[in-house]
Order: structure tokens, then sequence, then C-alpha cells
């Protein structure tokens, strides 16, 4: 039979939590014979003859019985202390797992807690700056109300300019002159269409602006409302217990997603968001300046020429008053001069009258002396002085008639003066009637600074 060899095991050293000592191993048998087997040589009972010499028998010794049952008792308690130390490791190590899970999750905890703050810190950013570029927004679309105000305002001051331009059309003869006021009229023209040219350029930029503002602040909603949905994620994660019911196993939830941003990217983000609606806020309040500025340049421009204008009709008025005082002045005159030239036709057409008898009588004595008889008919000096009698009355009333073809041609001068004088005060009635109560009237209308700088 094979030998059966027990292997020899060393001496164990306690390692159990309860410090149980090792079994001790058993007392060695001495052996008589070691170099052989121990073997039983007397009668076994066979008949058979068969010789039994050398042969092991099918039994253990009773020393390999003791070391079987000793590496039994020496297994179990190697079994046994490995199981302990194994549960001791395992307690060990399930607590320094308790530690660790515990460590990590509250520094997950106080990161979630910390990326909550930046959220909130950044979420309070935007909505201040969505707060003031709102207010902004508001600001300048008054200003952009004021400007639309003004545009309509002055349309006021174009339709007066025009209609005086139009009413001063109407004056007569040399009236319809091209004077300073017509000079003044045609540059308030001028100058109204340029505001309005102007106002509308700028209405065009505030509109743009504003545009630009909505659009920033439309950005930095949509950041607010993705920080605020964030800020609620994290602060649903970060209150998020092992005592709760509502978590569950999300298999693939650890890993980064490609299109993550870094905290430096994040950052930079709603940085860049607050730093444009900051940027359009500034260019949005220096368009504000420049629409003050504006109003006030165009409504001292428009106020300083209806002044002018105002200045240039009161002066015209006056020297059209003047005038028609001069010429009423002559005008009386000569309706005077009329009268003192008919009393003189009259005189002389009376002295010219008056010659006829005198020339009658005259050439009746002459005739009636062409009948004396014989040389009775003598050229006496009675006859030089009848001949010379009418020839002088002749020259008188030759005289008178040329005197009175004068004073009837100065009378018909002066006639014709009187009426051309009372002709030119008609016209210089019509213009005065123009520029007094039909354009200086109407510019009674003429807009308030208020009105013009959009107040209105």
């Amino acid at each position: 039979m094979a030998a059966i060899v027990v292997e020899q095991v060393r001496p164990a050293t306690a390692t159990l939590a309860s410090r149980e000592i090792p079994p001790e191993p058993p007392a060695p048998v001495v052996n008589p014979n070691p170099n052989m087997e121990i073997t039983y040589a007397g009668n076994t009972g066979n008949d058979m003859g068969i010789y039994t010499m050398g042969f092991r028998s099918a039994k253990y010794n009773p020393s390999e019985w003791h070391e079987s049952n000793y590496a039994k008792y020496y297994q179990s308690f190697v079994d046994r202390d490995n199981a302990e130390r194994v549960i001791h490791e395992s307690k060990r190590t399930a607590k320094e797992a308790i530690e660790t899970t515990n460590k990590t999750q509250a520094e997950a905890t106080k990161k979630l807690a910390e990326s909550a703050k930046n959220i909130e810190f950044w979420k309070y950013e935007l909505n201040r700056e969505i707060s003031d570029v709102i207010d902004e927004t508001d600001l300048l679309l008054a200003q952009k109300k004021r400007l639309e105000n003004a545009l309509r305002a002055t349309e006021i001051p174009l339709h007066i300019a025009t209609d005086n331009l139009n009413c001063r059309q109407r004056r007569l003869g040399v009236d319809l002159v091209q004077d300073d006021v017509e000079i003044s009229l045609l540059k308030e023209v001028e100058i109204i269409n340029n505001v309005q040219d102007l106002l509308k350029n700028t209405i065009n930029q505030c509109e743009k602006q504003i545009r630009l503002n909505r659009d920033a602040k439309q950005n930095l909603e949509m950041d607010w409302s993705d920080k605020k949905e964030a800020l609620e994620i994290e602060t649903k994660s970060g209150s998020l217990r092992n005592h709760h019911t509502n978590k569950q196993f999300h298999d693939g939830a650890a890993k980064f997603e490609e299109i993550q941003s870094t905290p430096e990217s994040w950052a930079q983000f709603t940085h860049d968001n607050i730093a444009r609606a900051e940027h359009e806020r500034m260019a949005s309040i220096q368009l504000r300046t420049l629409v003050d500025n504006v109003l006030d340049d165009t409504t001292r421009d428009m106020r300083e020429q209806a002044d002018q204008v105002d200045v240039n009709f009161t002066k015209r008025i006056t020297e059209m008053e003047d005038a028609k005082t001069k010429l009423e002045e002559n005008l009386v005159k000569v309706v005077k001069q009329v009268k003192d030239q008919e009393k003189n036709i009259e005189d002389l057409q009376k002295e010219i009258r008056d010659k006829e008898d005198p020339l009658k009588v005259a050439q009746t004595r002459l005739y009636n002396r062409t009948f004396r008889p014989g040389v009775e008919l003598c050229r006496d000096p009675a006859q030089y002085h009848l001949v010379g009698e009418v020839n002088e009355i002749n020259q008188s009333i030759d005289a008178l008639k040329q005197k009175l073809n004068d004073a009837q041609n100065s009378l018909k001068d002066l006639q014709d003066n009187r009426m051309a004088l009372e002709k030119e005060i008609a016209i210089k009635k019509n213009s005065i009637f123009i520029d007094r109560d039909k354009c200086l009237t109407v510019r009674n209308r003429f807009p308030s600074r208020t009105k013009l700088q959009g107040y209105q």
C-alpha cells in the first residue's frame, strides 16, 4: 500500500479577536524501527498460505490518527481565525467605507452648496442687470416718445411758415418784394425741415438701440432662467439625503458630457452676457444724452429763428405803416393841391371869359370905325390904340389859355398822382393786413419750448 504521509503542521499563533489559543500538537509516538513501517507479523489466521510479510495493513497507526485529528483541529482553528480576521477587516473596511462615503458625500454636498452659491450670485447679478436694462429701456422709450412728440410739434411751425409765405404771395405791386421777412421765413422752413430729418434719424437710432437693449435683456433672461432652473436642481440635489425616498439608481450617470462647460467658460458666459448688456446700457445712456442735446438744440434753433421772423415782421410792418402814413400825408397834400388847381382853372376860365367883353368892345369899335366915310377912315391914334388893345387882349387870352392848359395838365397829373397814392395806400393796407392780421395772428400759435422739446 502507498505510504500515507501525515503533514507536519506548524504551531499556530493566536490571531483571533477572541485571542483563542491554538491546539497543542499531539505527543510524538516512538517508532522502534524508523526506517520501516510498523507491521503485524503474527498469525493472521489466513489459511490460504499468502505471505503478508512486508505489506502494510489498511489501518492507520495511532500516531497518524493523532496527527490527523490535530490537522483537523488546526485547520478548523485556521479557518475560524481567517474568518474572524475577515469579519474584523470587513467591519473595519465597512467603517472606513462609511467614513469615506460620508466624507465624500459631505464634500459633494459642500461643493453643491458652493455651486448653488455661485449660481445664486450670478443669478442676482443677472437679475440686477435685467432690472437696470429694463429701467434704461423704459427711459429710452420715454426719450423716443419725446422725439415723436417733438416731431409732431414741428408740423405746426412748418405749417405756419408755409402759410405765411403763401399769404405774402398775395401782396400787390411793389410790395411783392423779397424782403427780410420772406428770407427769414424761407430760412425757417429750411431749419424746420432739417430739424425733422434730424429727429427722424434720432428716432431710428432709438428704435435700433431699443431692439439691442431688448435682445440683451432676452439673453440675460434666458441665462437667468437657466440659472434659476440650475439653482433649483442644485438646491434639490444638495438637500437630498440618504433617508430620502426620492432617490434611485441611474446607470451611466457618473460620466462627463461632451457638451459640458468648464467652470471658467460657465462664469465667462454669464460675464459676457452681463458685459454686453452693460455695453448696450451705456450706449443707451449716451443716446439719451444725445436726445436731450438734440431736442435742446433743435428747440433753440427753431425758437431763435421764429423770434427773428417775428422781429422782421414787426420791423417790416413798422416800415409799411410809416410808408402808408407818408403816402397818406402826400395824398392829403395832393388832394388839397387838386382843389387849389381846380380853383385856379376856374379862375383862369373866368378870366378868359372876362376878356371876351373887352375884346368884343374893341373889335366892335374897330368894326364900327371901318364904316367911316372917305377920308374919315383915318389911321389915327385911336385906330392904333384899338388895334393894340385887340392884340393885347388876344395875347392875354392866349396867355391865360396857355396857363389854363398848364393848369389842366397839372390837375390831370395831380389826379393821376392821387389815384396812384390811393392805390399805393391800398396796397400798403393790404400788405399790413397780410403781415399783421394774417401772418402774425397765425404765428401766435407757434409751439412753446416745452412742446418743441417733446414734453407735451
